[in-house]
This record gives structure tokens, C-alpha cells and sequence, in this order.
């Protein structure tokens, strides 16, 4: 069965090393970004790796919208409408110190890389079935945060918070969510690269077996 993969955040890094991991494999590739230039070339980037895509730009911080896209663009699909994987990428990079970040860009931030997430599994939940898979970016900042960019730990630990929460919750329905936190900086060669670390997301997803039995909801990725 072809896969259909929801991608929210989707961009030229390792989400665009994920949809064509996915691509590979024949799957159905459903990309939200900000960027249409980014998205239509990320779309044909899918195609010549094998697989099929939709496109859609939202504001993933905007609540409404995202969940109306999300409803749009699965339903668009026709059928029986669904989802296997969702996986969700977005964060904010603001390099400002706890002396410079205003309160009100951390919660902007945040809105982002952490509550949009509530955003797009309850809008995807409706589509997710028993075996479905959701996966998230996480980042080794939320354990050592550097201080020059004071929102991302803030972000990605309230991310891996927030994954084991959607874990628990949806388990009983045999829907699994897993944060991958990369203990390196992303780089062009070596263990860290986008392609490097979008095939730990893809294998992330088939820990435990189909029953999901010895499921982790978080993953160190070391290089």
C-alpha cells in the first residue's frame, strides 16, 4: 500500500531529506511550508525520487488555517482519506540571550515550535489510523541550550514534552509519536547531515514492530 506522509514544515533541510527518503519508497508526499518557491521545488524533488506530492503554503502558527489546510489538502486525496505518518518540523531561530529576548519573542517562538504541533495532530487525528506514525525534529537543545539563542532549548524541550503527552494519549488507539533529538549540529558532510538524520526519522518510525510493542517516544540520535 502506497504510504501518504503529511509533512508540516517542510523545507529544503532535513524535512526535504525526509520527503525524499519517503519519495523513495513510492509514498504520497502532503507538504506544508511558508514558501511556495521552496515547496515547488521540494515537489519536484519527490517526483524524480519516485514518489507523488501536494502542495500547500500556511502559516503553521496560524491555528485555523492550519487546521483547515490539513482537512484540505488529506481530503483532496478522495477515498478513503488517511494518513500514515505525520511529521512535524518547524522551529524558530532567534539569536538573542535571556537579556534580549522579549517576552513576547519567546512566546512567538514557542507558537511555533511547540504549540503548532497541537495544531496539526488534531487536525490530522481524524486521518490517523491504527498503525499511523508520528514524528517530530528534536534537538539536543533541549538538554544543552546555548545561550546566544535562548528560545530554541525552550522550544524543543517543551516539543519532546509535549510528543510524550500525544504518545501517551493515542497509544490506546495504536497511534505512536516519537521526537528524534539530534545530539550534533546539522552539517553539510559527516553523521549530521539533512540526509543523515531524516533517515533516523524514517527507521524511528519502525521501532517496536507493527504493534508498536517497546515503543520509545524519544530517540538520541548520536552520530
Amino acid at each position: 500500500m502506497t504510504l501518504t506522509v503529511l509533512i508540516a514544515g517542510a523545507g529544503p533541510g532535513v524535512s526535504g531529506s525526509l520527503a525524499r527518503v519517503y519519495a523513495a519508497e513510492g509514498a504520497r508526499l502532503l507538504l506544508l511550508g511558508a514558501d511556495d518557491d521552496v515547496l515547488a521545488t521540494l515537489a519536484g524533488e519527490v517526483e524524480a525520487a519516485g514518489g507523488s506530492s501536494s502542495t500547500r503554503v500556511v502559516d503553521l502558527t496560524d491555528d485555523t488555517a492550519t487546521r483547515a489546510t490539513i482537512a484540505e489538502v488529506v481530503d483532496a486525496e478522495g477515498g478513503d482519506a488517511r494518513l500514515d505518518v505525520v511529521h512535524f518540523n518547524p522551529s524558530a531561530y532567534r539569536e538573542q540571550d535571556p537579556l534580549e529576548l522579549s517576552v513576547d519573542g519567546l512566546l512567538d517562538d514557542v507558537r511555533l515550535g511547540v504549540a503548532a504541533l497541537l495544531s496539526v495532530v488534531q487536525a490530522a487525528r481524524p486521518y490517523l489510523h491504527d498503525g499511523a506514525r508520528i514524528t517530530v525534529t528534536g534537538s539536543e537543545a533541549a538538554d544543552k541550550p546555548w545561550f546566544g539563542a535562548a528560545s530554541l532549548g525552550v522550544q524543543k524541550a517543551g516539543v519532546r514534552n509535549l510528543v510524550r503527552s500525544i504518545d501517551t494519549r493515542l497509544r490506546e488507539d495504536g497511534v505512536r509519536a516519537v521526537s528524534v533529538t539530534v545530539c550534533g549540529l546539522l552539517a553539510d558532510e559527516g553523521p549530521f547531515t539533512p540526509d543523515r538524520v531524516a533517515e533516523q526519522l524514517r527507521a524511528a518510525v519502525e521501532q517496536g514492530g507493527a504493534s508498536g510493542d517497546d515503543w520509545r517516544s524519544e530517540i538520541r540520535y548520536e552520530g
